[in-house]
């Protein structure tokens, strides 16, 4: 009887061992899973490589994600963006640092009454001519706007009334913005392929006057009076990280380029780079079946032929530098699309593809 006692003695504090163990696994899970970001909310994801902070409606989230897009996190982190809801930045903007921020403007009902006409409208903007704009009503100088608030809310689901009221104005005073553009400068102490903002871009506005003849309340035509600039935009300028090879670039007339590379595993080699020139769209729509990228490609303006994200095409031996993988070469950072008969004798050879030779665009 002494020893089942004891039996029993034992198995019952391994239980409690057991659950005791278990409950300290849990908590310490779970504050490792909470403690990686700060921020009202935080999800976290393994194989992540980047942290995107989400506002909507004034409501932060902060993820850990391996999406690419603005589109693809959205997705990932289980947000429902409708038609009319607005997000910045746009769907195809893709995640490139580790302090990117999505704002999500979600749409509302309006009510616009122009006259004894009314018209109803979702809409994610706050400006009332903005708003009345996107119904399709030309607001003209001189209109007055009232926003009130709608006290019969629960029967109409509309909060705000936007009323026009028309005084006679036949002007129209047109807002339009003027996009930036974007430069690229190497910055030789960046990684090869490592970019960042010096400055960040800004839109410009261009100020546009209209005389609209305006018949039984449809506008029938528009005559451009004045157009001015009133804010200049400003270029956005990105480092891009290059290799010191990047230095001594590759040029037709040079015809052939030699440099020396220092492989991952330490080997030496010494790497010749030439050109050619073909139609490169039978070897991008293999590699859109093969790599998964864009079958489209572009000429840059110092004429090499690059991919849909940048990437010169070069051509390799695919043994050493297989289809798809990434590499170094004087003209900046390129993809392995193609290969030669030059692959054999010379496996540590690069041929980049230009349009040096035919000067045709393509």
């Amino acid at each position: 009887m002494r020893l089942d006692k004891r039996a029993d003695k034992i198995l019952f504090l391994a239980t409690v061992f057991m659950l005791a163990f278990v409950f300290g696994v849990t908590i310490a899970k779970n504050a490792m899973v909470n403690t990686f970001a700060e921020g009202e909310n935080s999800v976290y994801e393994e194989q992540d490589e980047h942290f995107v902070t989400f506002y909507d409606e004034g409501v932060k989230l902060t993820v850990r994600t391996t999406a690419r897009t603005v589109k693809e996190a959205l997705d990932k982190a289980g947000y429902k963006i409708n038609v009319t809801d607005k997000v910045e930045p746009a769907f195809d903007t893709k995640i490139d640092n580790d302090n990117f921020f999505i704002n999500i403007y979600r749409s509302k009902p309006a009510l616009i009454k122009v006259g004894m006409s009314e018209k109803y409208i979702m809409s994610a903007s706050t400006d009332p001519k903005t708003i009345i704009g996107e119904a399709g009503i030309t607001v003209y100088d001189g209109d007055e706007i009232k926003v009130v608030e709608n006290t019969n809310f629960l029967e109409t689901g509309v909060a705000m009334v936007y009323e026009v009221t028309r005084n006679g104005g036949r002007g129209v005073t047109v807002e339009t913005e003027i996009p930036f553009t974007e430069r690229e400068v190497k910055d030789y102490n960046l990684a090869p392929g490592q970019k960042e903002v010096r400055q960040l871009g800004e839109v410009g506005l261009k100020v546009s006057n209209y005389e609209v003849l305006y018949v039984d309340g449809v506008e029938v035509s528009r005559t451009l009076i004045s157009e001015s600039v009133t804010r200049e935009p400003v270029e956005k300028i990105v480092a891009v990280g290059a290799s010191l090879m990047e230095r001594r670039p590759l040029t037709a007339g040079m015809g052939t380029n030699f440099y020396t590379v220092t492989k991952a595993n330490g080997v030496v080699v010494e790497r010749k780079e030439t050109y050619y020139d073909l139609d490169m769209g039978l070897v991008m729509k293999n590699a859109a079946r093969t790599c998964g990228v864009s079958p489209s490609y572009n000429v840059r303006e110092d004429g090499a032929k690059v991919d849909a994200d940048g990437y010169v095409l070069v051509a390799a031996n695919l043994a050493r530098y297989p289809r798809c993988s990434t590499v170094e070469t004087s003209l900046g950072p390129g993809k392995v699309y193609d290969t030669g008969g030059f692959a054999a004798s010379n496996p540590e050879q690069f041929d980049l593809a230009t349009d040096w030779t035919n000067r045709n665009g393509r």
